[in-house]
């Protein structure tokens, strides 16, 4: 099937209009090229699919570094500084949607755009072809998986143990069906640590990591809560501390506290944490500390909302609570910094929230290179 592309979604696809009106969603295509396509899902009002030919190739279109890179890292065909632009792009479409008309600053990198991603899980895919256990991805859009011999988005320590792990598998004759997956972490000093998840046991112990955040020591596991790609990450970190204006501040969704402990430690801190694996991470990171660690839902503990706090926000994808919004707006404190995996819902719980808060900043990250993936940080200052 053909389609000519029109421009990028929230989300990464590209999206055509067919000639009987239905809206496709492709990957693999940019926009303004016409395109040939696969089509791996199909509804009454929508499809998806994945270009499977180029007709006319766009100008920013460029040869993807790797085979997989469908399955990690699907903007690999796009020119870098196009996807920067598009990024911001995309981030205004959010915020244009929610009637919010608020200027969105140029999305900031640290201009590494490969080999940053300090954390991977892979498939184990077993080849019939010369019986040996593989490293893979799934192939988007399907169950199916793709044996790799590359990929470049993680670090190369990463990689590298990967394909040793394999190795050691293969020596000793092991099944790729025994294997859930393989998860593996590096610190930015090269140090890998992680794990095979095997079907039907418990996940095993990891060792603990170490990293620097700001000049602060911060410890967490593999598969626990810790961002991916930490050089930018720090820039955000610094972006927030310039922007606390308030001795009280309260981190909400606060993880293993990385970001609470290394803007306002020092300050009358309190941090809210779900996760009971995170919580105990962030206890030890807050050793040393006068802040106050809080294991519960954020929404559920709207009582340290105060008028003369910051709050700090960085909810999960799929955005706020309604009952956490419903209390800033009650309470009002003095400013809102909320950092969004998820431009979206980042833009609805602002929405929300502009009878009482102006907008003073939206600033795109780009946490994940050469896919279409969006870190947003927001700073609202109340009216």
């Amino acid at each position: 099937m053909q389609a000519k592309i029109n421009k990028f979604v929230p989300g990464g696809q590209a999206i055509a209009t067919l000639d009987d009106g239905k809206k496709a969603f492709i990957w693999g295509a940019l926009p303004g090229e016409l395109i040939e396509f696969e089509i791996t899902k199909n509804k009454k009002s929508y499809c998806e699919g994945i270009a499977t030919k180029i007709f006319q190739s766009a100008p920013e279109r460029i040869a993807p570094r790797d085979e997989c890179y469908l399955a990690t890292s699907p903007w690999q065909i796009l020119d870098y500084a196009e996807e920067l632009k598009q990024k911001s792009q995309l981030v205004q479409e959010c915020f244009t949607q929610q009637h919010l008309n608020v200027e969105i600053l140029p999305t900031l990198t640290d201009g590494k755009d490969f080999f940053y991603r300090n954390k991977m899980e892979y498939s184990l895919y077993w080849s019939h072809d010369d019986s040996l256990i593989h490293l893979a991805f799934h192939t988007r859009g399907t169950h199916r998986k793709t044996p790799i011999t590359q990929s470049s988005i993680e670090r190369p320590e990463i990689f590298a143990r990967a394909q040793a792990i394999v190795n050691e598998l293969n020596a000793k004759h092991a099944e790729a069906r025994t294997y859930q997956s393989l998860l593996l972490r590096c610190d930015q000093q090269g140090n890998v640590s992680g794990d095979l998840f095997e079907n039907g046991k418990s996940h095993p112990q990891m060792q603990i990591l170490h990293d620097t955040l700001n000049g602060y020591n911060y410890s967490y596991s593999p598969n626990g809560f810790f961002q991916i790609n930490l050089p930018v990450y720090e820039m955000v970190l610094q972006e927030i501390a310039r922007n606390i204006s308030t001795n009280k501040v309260l981190d909400l969704y606060a993880g293993v506290g990385s970001i609470g402990l290394s803007v306002a430690r020092d300050n009358d801190l309190t941090l809210v944490e779900v996760n009971g694996a995170a919580f105990e991470e962030m206890q030890n990171n807050a050793k040393g500390t006068n802040a106050k660690c809080v294991l519960a839902k954020s929404e559920d503990v709207t009582e340290y909302i105060t008028p003369d706090c910051t709050v700090i926000l960085d909810p999960p994808r799929a955005g706020c609570d309604t009952k956490l919004i419903a209390k800033l707006n009650e309470i009002k404190p003095v400013k809102i910094v909320y950092l969004s995996c998820n431009p979206i819902t980042q833009a609805r719980d602002i929405a929300l929230l502009t009878n009482n808060y102006q907008i003073q900043k939206i600033q795109p990250y780009n946490f994940f290179p050469r896919t279409p993936h969006i870190e947003s940080l927001a700073i609202l200052e109340r009216v």
